[in-house]
C-alpha cells in the first residue's frame, strides 16, 4: 500500500468525523449533559474514551492545545457527567448528524458496505504508543450501524493522530512550535491556530523565535529550507506509520472503500457545515475532471481534531 493512499483514506475518514465538531447535533449533545461551553465538551467528549483522566493525561495527548485551555475543562467535566455516557451521546449525535446529511438510507447503506472493512482495519492495527486509538477501539459496540460507522472512522483517525503527535514530539517540536511550523510552510494564518488552540500572541512569537534559532524559520516567521524539509519529513512519516491498519483489506478492496468514503465524505462537505480552513488540517475537496471531489494536498495540523 503506498502511504499516499493513508493520506487519501484519512481525508475521507477525517470528513465522517468532522461532524462531531461541527455539527449542530454534535454540538449541542454535550451541554444537555451539563458541560459549559465548546471547549469543555470538546474536551471531554474526545478524552472521554480514557475514562475520567486527570487534565495532565489530556494535555498530554493534546498536546497541541494550551495546557490552560485544558485546565479549565478537565477534571471539572468529571463531576459533571460520567465519561461513559459522553461515549455513547457523542455516537448518537454524530450518527444523527451523519443521516441528516447523508439520508437515512443512504448511511446506512454506506455503514453496511464500509464498516466491516474499517473494523477489520481497527482490529488489525497496533496500539503500542497510541493512547486515543487504544482507548477508542475498546469503546463498547452500539446497536446503531451508522454510530459504529462514525466511531470506526473516529478510531482510525486518532490512529493516525496518535503517530502523528509522536513524530512532532521526536521533532523536538513543542504544541505551539508544532502549529508556528505548520502554518509557515502550509500558507494558513496562524490567528487559525492561535484562537482554536489557545496560545497568545506572545506564546507564539516565542515559538516562532526558537525555530528560528533551530534554522526552521526565518525571523519574519517563513519557512526556511531545513523547516520545509523537516514538515514533509513528519507529513511523509505520518503517512507511513498510518498504512499497516489497511494492510488487511488488500488493494482491490482499498480501492473501493476509498471510493466509497469519497462519495460520503463529498455529499458531508457539500452540506456547508465544515468549515475551511479548520485547525483539524482537514483541505478544501476540489473537483477533479470527472466531477468528483478531490482534496488538494496538505498536512496535518498536528495531531489536531
Amino acid at each position: 500500500m503506498e502511504p499516499a493512499l493513508a493520506r487519501t483514506i484519512w481525508h475521507r475518514i477525517e470528513s465522517l468525523n468532522a461532524v462531531t465538531y461541527f455539527a449542530p447535533e454534535c454540538r449541542d449533545a454535550p451541554s444537555r449533559l451539563g458541560l459549559q461551553g465548546f471547549w469543555m465538551g470538546y474536551f471531554a467528549c474526545r478524552a472521554a474514551p480514557m475514562g475520567p483522566v486527570p487534565a495532565a493525561v489530556v494535555e498530554a495527548t493534546f498536546f497541541n492545545f494550551h495546557p490552560g485551555r485544558v485546565r479549565r475543562a478537565i477534571p471539572g467535566a468529571w463531576t459533571v457527567t460520567d465519561p461513559s455516557l459522553l461515549v455513547a451521546v457523542r455516537a448518537e449525535a454524530a450518527a444523527a448528524a451523519l443521516r441528516r446529511l447523508l439520508g437515512e438510507g443512504a448511511a446506512l447503506s454506506l455503514a453496511a458496505a464500509a464498516l466491516p472493512d474499517l473494523e477489520r482495519a481497527v482490529d488489525h492495527a497496533s496500539g503500542a504508543g497510541r493512547p486515543l486509538f487504544a482507548a477508542n477501539r475498546q469503546v463498547p459496540r452500539l446497536d446503531d450501524p451508522v454510530a459504529m460507522l462514525w466511531q470506526a472512522a473516529t478510531t482510525l483517525r486518532e490512529h493516525r493522530g496518535d503517530g502523528h503527535v509522536a513524530l512532532l514530539v521526536g521533532a523536538d517540536l513543542g504544541g505551539c512550535e508544532a502549529h508556528a511550523l505548520f502554518t509557515a510552510c502550509e500558507g494558513v494564518t496562524p490567528e487559525l491556530f492561535q484562537q482554536s488552540r489557545g496560545w497568545s500572541s506572545e506564546e507564539w512569537s516565542s515559538a516562532v523565535e526558537g525555530l528560528a534559532a533551530r534554522g526552521l524559520l526565518r525571523d519574519d516567521g517563513a519557512a526556511t529550507e531545513a523547516g520545509h524539509r523537516l514538515h514533509h519529513e513528519v507529513e511523509a512519516r505520518t503517512d507511513e506509520l498510518a498504512t499497516p491498519p489497511y494492510a488487511a483489506l488488500g488493494d482491490e478492496r482499498l480501492v473501493e472503500l476509498v471510493a466509497l468514503l469519497g462519495r460520503a465524505a463529498d455529499t458531508v462537505v457539500s452540506a456547508g457545515e465544515i468549515l475551511f480552513p479548520n485547525p483539524m488540517g482537514l483541505p478544501q475537496p476540489q473537483r477533479n475532471d470527472g466531477g468528483a471531489a478531490t482534496p488538494r494536498p496538505a498536512g496535518d495540523a498536528a495531531g489536531a481534531g
